[in-house]
């Protein structure tokens, strides 16, 4: 029986899930080194790349709990958001509860999980981060993994037991998996893209509008969001089509299309600010990518977004990602550390779930930008949810399955729609008797 300090584990890519696997696999006395391509986030001034706020929910929490940082993370930055706030035309706001028991999920800095990831994985002794290594190829059946360092000389590394691929949605220790037979893969960019802003706090420094809500602008084929941040400012992203965004090329143009579109985010964000922050930078592109399997003999490993990278409409792409180094930790426990049996079952345990979130982000932006407005999805919620509250152990409404349980995705599509055709036959059925009512009552007269 092999024990966790016989493990030697080499991890690609130093972001959320890379981290969060060092801290719980460090934990376990594994001995890790933790590969990063960028330099050390908690050193820049200015972070390139996303920044869009990331809603943290019960799966994600589950897996800050196992390394430690549950407690830390939700009382130092987290952000309670108890619903939506649905921002009409005409500039009416009405308040969406996620959750008839007033459960919430966290609106939660990028850059402040990352660094507190990184701080609670360089505490362990037995990990080592490596910055500005850029990977760049392997041979699994060796171990042997190339990268080029911060000197710019490309070296082989020491070889490890494990390799895992955490280096985000164009991964490139998925790349070399690509070469290998038997590999399948697939992506799709949807039409829209996303550019982010800003509103700032009030003049006072308060939040400029409720702080405990997600904020949607729904306008049926695009839609904005804002989450609340630490400072009482909101990062606002526009999701929108790319053929909409090449219309809006001048200030005039934009803010023409932000007044009949967005006319109570204007004061808000401020003309001036809103011309600044769109122009600034180019719209970005939105990928899913699905593949199988996860991992290579008993050599390497990819999760997260390197796995499964999704759009991010469900608000599960970091909780899913966080899952899997949960998974990742009970597995190695039930098969003690043994390579052979752990990789296998991680894919098994997870490809049909991964497949499955996948499509329920793609589901999600449909419902955000337009279902949220719909008087039948609104019914839909309300009788949902009044039966929820009656059998809470037999109903459960699908979005309170995925963000407030930790019932398998798959499993939370097929009782939801076991839970459609119970609905649908009980619904058709009283219209029925309705009916049968209504021709006897027509009968005797």
């Amino acid at each position: 029986m092999k024990e966790a300090k016989d493990l030697h584990v080499s991890i690609i890519g130093g972001g959320l899930v890379g981290s969060l696997c060092a801290c719980i696999l460090g934990k376990k006395g594994v001995q890790v080194k933790l590969y990063e391509f960028r330099d050390d986030i908690r050193q820049m001034e200015v972070v390139q790349g996303r920044s869009i706020n990331l809603a943290l929910s019960v799966r994600g929490r589950s897996a800050l709990a196992l390394a430690g940082l549950e407690e830390e993370v939700i009382d130092k930055h987290g952000i309670p958001m108890r619903g939506r706030m649905i921002h009409s035309l005409d500039g009416w706001r009405t308040p969406i509860k996620y959750d008839k028991k007033g459960r919430c999920i966290y609106s939660v800095g990028r850059r402040f999980l990352n660094e507190t990831l990184l701080n609670a994985a360089e505490k362990c002794s037995n990990v080592e981060i490596k910055f500005n290594h850029k990977f760049l190829d392997c041979d699994f059946k060796a171990g042997k993994f190339k990268v080029l360092g911060p000197d710019g000389n490309v070296k082989e590394e020491d070889p490890a037991d494990l390799l895992i691929g955490c280096d985000g949605a164009y991964s490139g220790v998925r790349r070399q998996m690509l070469k290998l037979p038997r590999f399948n893969y697939s992506q799709e960019y949807i039409e829209h893209g996303y550019l982010e802003l800003c509103i700032p706090p009030t003049d006072t420094g308060e939040f400029a509008m409720e702080k405990n809500y997600l904020h949607i602008w729904p306008r049926h084929t695009f839609m904005m969001i804002a989450l609340p941040n630490q400072d009482a400012s909101y990062t606002v992203t526009l999701f929108m089509p790319f053929s909409m965004f090449e219309k809006l090329k001048t200030p005039e143009k934009l803010l023409q299309f932000f007044e009949e579109q967005f006319p109570d985010s204007i004061p808000l964000i401020g003309k001036e600010k809103l011309v600044t922050d769109f122009f600034k930078t180019p719209p970005s592109a939105l990928v899913s990518i699905k593949c199988n399997p996860y991992h290579v003999d008993d050599k390497a490993l990819i999760i997260g977004d390197a796995a499964h990278a999704m759009v991010p409409f469900y608000g599960q792409g970091m909780n899913a990602g966080f899952e899997d180094c949960e998974i990742l930790s009970e597995l190695l426990e039930a098969y003690c550390y043994d390579l052979k049996r752990v990789l296998p079952a991680f894919t098994e345990r997870r490809h049909q779930d991964a497949v499955a979130i996948c499509d329920l982000a793609m589901y999600n932006y449909t419902e955000m930008r337009h279902l949220v407005t719909s008087k039948t999805f609104l019914f839909r919620k309300m009788v949902d949810e009044l039966i929820f509250t009656v059998c809470p152990k037999a109903w459960m409404p699908l979005y309170t399955m995925v963000t407030f349980s930790k019932l398998r995705y798959s499993h939370c599509i097929s009782r939801k729609q076991m839970q459609d055709k119970i609905l649908w036959t009980a619904l058709w059925s009283l219209a029925i008797i309705g009916f049968s009512i209504i021709i006897a009552i027509f009968t005797r007269i």
